[in-house]
């Protein structure tokens, strides 16, 4: 069955004529200032419901309803296109999208030939002109039959070359987007010129394209897909352009020193079968959330010259391609309040109370803040309208506020002027704030932390019995656990003989953990379970890891000059916690590392920070490995960061993200995307089972 939409109820006359006012509006601003007061989905809905009413009530539709004109009828500019730069109809399924193919064979009176499938960017439309390969102007798409010169941004959009690489007379077109980096630097430079942060993206490329006269620069990125000739175009030339498929003319346009998407991680393929462009829009949504830049969709072409003169076009979207769209990654809602919370470092971290909203999937109603300086800059305000994004299972954030929505009712956000936990002072001499008490503002949360299955994995240390600990004063970190008595102990809430003594066992047990489980323990700012690996094996003692400064840590793979200083100040500010584990009997070694200096007197470089000579020997020595999916045969009992223990112990290196240095992909059951983009980079990828077999003497 084909998927039916979601789309904006529209119940009357009235309710009809507002709805194509707002949709008009925000399609203006849309393609105006890219400051449109709805989100993608919730514009998408709009229309929709504003069809299915005209489709009810033929004798109501109003002249300036968006069904049925590009761009939603948004009128910018009046430099007329050579061809029109046409919108694109959807579909939001696989059912549609065979629906649809199926209707194009129909029309052809044939299979189509071959299909070209490469991802809908999410950016700006426009139109640039080569004279002689040299770059003469820029045309937004405007209302498709004329656009607005914005030739005053040659020279800021990266890959869009001012010369070609022959002098040849062309237009090509494209999406002028902004990367993530490139967003970030565009906001910094506009707030930092007393402007408000963009919304997004999108709004930030289309806003900073239009705009003649501003006191800072940004930088964009244009992908092309596709090329028509002018007047003047040589005869060759012109030729091509009408002949090559759409494949083929995107390899003369990589040609002539244009970005297309062919080197980033979606290049555009050609497929011969419907079945194989439905696999193909699988691998691309599985690398969205990956992607240096926004899509929002993939779009689907017949390949073939004749395929696309002969399906012909509609009056608004060409009839031999298809958009199909992904769900919303971003939504526009209002922010209600903002959290200030205490890590177990005693970092304060703001967290943003949202009105809940739908967004790829999932409700939302928190998103995060980063810290104090990244809300002045991006200039919120408890009540603004904000845009959220999410990708993939990154947690929710929040990007900038819709400024044009504010209706003076909003009002600032205060920051705490002491710590919301305790109530002691704040250290904000650093961008994310901290708790002068530090880790011991919240003991409870650093004590839970410390326990937990990955770290010191202490069974009967539940949250109640913690919060019972901490409440009665028997413990102000997790170093004291080792000091308890059976007398303190069992005078707990709901403490027996028995489970006294179960539980001072396996404290007990815990104090034989290896140092790389210690000193995830600590919670040192900067480092998790992999870097702990890291750090223990490299340096192979505590004494070691404490004896280093920045230059040292800095040999660890992973830390950087920032990383290290962050290193080598938290463990000094630990040395009371280090030295009661020390008193208490903990282990302060990790089994079979050595260290810089015995590695240095062995002739191992001092930098390896592996066990030894016979290193080169382990079975993964030197491979980058990543385990992705649900793991099966032998290694089906192993949580995941026991996986990651496991490739270190037979000498590779666990990462959690799939790269052109990845060595290796362990790839389970519903991989996912990780999968997709080894498969993209050609990293050799096995099964569980094939990688047990591998390791075998290490399981």
């Amino acid at each position: 069955m084909i998927e039916t939409p979601a789309r904006t109820e529209i119940g009357d006359q009235a309710a009809y004529a507002a709805a194509v006012q707002t949709a008009v509006a925000a399609s203006a601003a849309y393609y105006g200032e890219g400051d449109s007061p709805l989100d993608d989905d919730a514009f998408d809905r709009l229309v929709r419901g504003i069809a299915a009413y005209e489709a009810d009530h033929p004798g109501e539709v109003l002249p300036d309803s968006p069904t049925g004109k590009v761009a939603g009828g948004a009128v910018a500019g009046d430099v007329p296109h050579t061809v029109p730069m046409l919108s694109l109809d959807n579909v939001f399924s696989a059912e549609g999208l065979e629906a649809w193919a199926a209707g194009l064979a129909r029309r052809l009176g044939r299979e189509v030939a071959a299909w070209s499938v490469e991802p809908k960017l999410d950016g700006l439309a426009i139109s640039a002109r080569y004279s002689g390969g040299r770059l003469v102007r820029l045309v937004t798409r405007g209302d498709g039959a004329a656009g607005e010169d914005v030739s005053h941004g040659i020279g800021m959009i990266a890959g869009l070359p001012g010369r070609l690489a022959a002098p040849v007379t062309v237009e090509l077109r494209g999406e002028v987007l902004m990367t993530h980096a490139q967003f970030e630097a565009a906001n910094a430079a506009r707030t930092a010129a007393g402007g408000a942060a963009f919304a997004n993206p999108r709004s930030a490329a289309a806003g900073s394209l239009r705009a003649k006269d501003r006191p800072y620069q940004v930088e964009m990125t244009f992908f092309a897909y596709g090329a028509l000739p002018l007047d003047g175009t040589d005869d060759e030339t012109a030729a091509r352009l009408r002949e090559l498929p759409h494949s083929g003319i995107m390899e003369l346009v990589a040609g002539l020193g244009a970005h297309t998407t062919a080197a980033t991680p979606v290049p555009a393929i050609t497929a011969a079968t419907v079945e194989r462009v439905t696999e193909r829009i699988e691998e691309i949504a599985a690398l969205r959330a990956g992607l240096d830049f926004g899509i929002d969709g993939i779009v689907v072409k017949a390949d073939a010259a004749a395929d696309q003169a002969e399906a012909g076009i509609s009056s608004r979207a060409p009839r031999w391609a298809i958009a199909y769209k992904l769900p919303a990654v971003e939504k526009i809602t209002r922010l209600l309040e903002v959290e200030w919370n205490v890590g177990r470092t005693g970092v304060i971290a703001p967290r943003a109370v949202l009105r809940p909203v739908e967004l790829d999937g999932s409700t939302v109603t928190y998103a995060t803040l980063h810290n104090a300086a990244d809300i002045e800059r991006r200039g919120l305000m408890i009540g603004d309208h904000v845009t959220v994004y999410k990708a993939g299972d990154v947690i929710p954030r929040v990007e900038a506020p819709v400024v044009h929505l504010r209706t003076g009712g909003e009002r600032p956000i205060e920051p705490p002027s002491a710590c919301p936990r305790c109530g002691d002072a704040i250290d904000a001499s650093q961008q994310r704030w901290r708790c002068v008490r530090g880790r011991a503002c919240h003991a409870v949360a650093s004590v839970r932390y410390a326990v937990g299955r990955d770290q010191l994995d202490i069974e009967g240390l539940g949250e109640n019995r913690i919060d019972q600990l901490v409440d009665a004063g028997l413990i102000t970190d997790f170093a004291d656990l080792f000091f308890l008595s059976h007398d303190q102990v069992i005078g707990l809430e709901r403490m027996g003989e028995t489970s006294t003594a179960a539980l001072l066992a396996a404290i007990e047990g815990a104090k034989a953990k290896p140092l790389n489980k210690v000193f995830c323990a600590l919670g040192v700012r900067g480092t998790g379970r992999s870097m702990s690996r890291r750090i223990a094996r490299h340096f192979a003692t505590m004494d070691a890891i404490r004896a280093a400064d920045d230059a040292a840590f800095q040999r660890v793979d992973g830390v950087g000059p920032e990383r290290a200083a962050i290193l080598v100040a938290e463990i000094a500010e630990l040395a009371p916690l280090i030295d009661k584990l020390v008193a208490a009997g903990v282990t302060m070694t990790e089994p079979g590392a050595t260290g810089p200096a015995e590695a240095a007197e062995s002739g191992e470089p001092a930098e390896s920070g592996e066990s030894g000579p016979e290193t080169s020997a382990l079975p993964l020595a030197g491979l980058s490995v990543v385990a992705t999916g649900s793991m099966s045969g032998p290694l089906e009992s192993l949580s995941r960061n026991q996986v990651n223990e496991l490739i270190e112990r037979a000498g590779g290196k666990a990462s959690s993200s799939v790269s052109a240095r990845t060595s290796l992909l362990v790839a389970g059951e519903k991989a996912g995307s990780k999968k997709a983009k080894a498969e993209k980079l050609g990293v050799e990828i096995v099964t569980p089972e094939e990688f047990a077999a591998r390791v075998a003497a290490f399981l």
